[in-house]
């Protein structure tokens, strides 16, 4: 059984530099609230028409076009596939592509390029996704297009128009209306920001699972990381148990692999203790292990846990290079220890 006081002797405690990295690029989030005040400033200085817009962002040097539009559509809330969805109906609804809308009491048309293109209105075609947005794009017809319509789409006097966008494409008519178009968009980044609070960290456990299965899968090659479940591995009887990370033999011996990675202590932990001695009983008894890769400073705060977990665990190392190298070395002897 693994000592505890040697467990956190090795572990990081914190989140590798490496996967901050990309995770900083996946989330999008802090840079939308970082710079939500130069979002409202361009659009209060596009009162003069509904296309004023492109104007001031030529004059911004820390509004891209492509950061602007991921700006809208996470106010809107259209995301990429209702976008795809909505270029494929308007190119049939409207008529030689173009939108006539209502802005502050006057008619407007707006000439769509890009609805008979075969290219869709993808995040990575608009540059609005997490690789794309670390890089300031310059305004493109795709871009413009999609702008335009989740600014006055929901004024727009055409029939058979999505309900989607007549309800959610209303942003433009608060241009110019500074102190409604303020609390707007304060009041809806901190709705998002509650229900993407937990989202750098489940995202960051994701990498850390990945992290980990790529590292073992060049270690070890001829090994099968493809499942998550194990046969006859039961959590009520009828449903088999999911494991972080299956690692299966050529000879067909399992072991299962949980791996947790807290910075800020959570209960998550406590769940795995409290599930570690029925699993490992299980898996013993059909000649299979589990490991348990812990780490973070959070989950050092609960001993308890960590020592009932060490004590039902056939290896408990930590997310270091080493110590993985140390599981890497126990699957392998696992594989060519001869079943009893």
């Amino acid at each position: 059984m693994r000592n505890l006081e040697d467990l956190e002797k090795n572990a990081l405690r914190f989140w590798p530099s490496n996967i901050t990295e990309i995770e900083r690029g996946l989330s999008i989030i802090p840079r939308l609230l970082e710079t939500q005040d130069k979002f409202i400033s361009v659009l209060n200085l596009a009162d003069a028409s509904p296309t004023a817009w492109k104007m001031a962002l030529q004059t911004s040097e820390t509004m891209p076009a492509n950061l602007f539009l991921k700006h809208l559509i996470v106010l809107s809330d259209v995301g990429g596939e209702r976008l795809m969805r909505f270029k494929k109906e308007l190119a049939l609804i409207l008529i030689e592509q173009k939108m006539t809308f209502v802005w502050k009491g006057k008619q407007w048309d707006y000439v769509f390029q890009t609805l008979e293109n075969k290219k869709n209105w993808t995040n990575t075609q608009l540059k609005v996704d997490g690789e794309n947005l670390l890089n300031a794009a310059s305004l493109t017809d795709f871009i413009e297009d999609v702008i335009m319509l989740l600014l006055f789409g929901g004024a727009a006097l055409v029939s058979g128009l999505p309900s989607e966008v007549e309800e959610k494409c209303v942003l433009g008519h608060l241009i110019g209306q500074t102190n409604e178009l303020d609390t707007f968009v304060k009041q809806r980044y901190i709705w998002v920001s509650r229900i993407t609070s937990g989202a750098t960290s489940n995202s960051l456990g994701n990498l850390i699972q990945q992290y980990v299965l790529d590292y073992l899968k060049v270690k070890l090659p001829t090994w099968d990381f493809s499942q998550k479940r194990i046969i006859d591995i039961t959590q009520n009887t009828r449903t088999l148990t999911s494991f972080d990370l299956v690692a299966v033999s050529p000879t067909k011996k399992c072991c299962a692999i949980e791996a947790s990675f807290q910075v800020t202590t959570n209960s998550v932990i406590e769940r795995k203790a409290g599930q570690a001695q029925e699993r490992q009983q299980q898996l013993h008894k059909l000649g299979h292990k589990i490991a348990y890769i812990i780490d973070g400073a959070g989950n050092f705060q609960r001993q308890s846990a960590l020592k009932t977990i060490c004590q039902h665990s056939d290896c408990t190392v930590t997310f270091k290079d080493s110590e993985l190298n140390t599981l890497v070395e126990f699957l392998i002897k696992f594989e060519n220890t001869k079943n009893h």
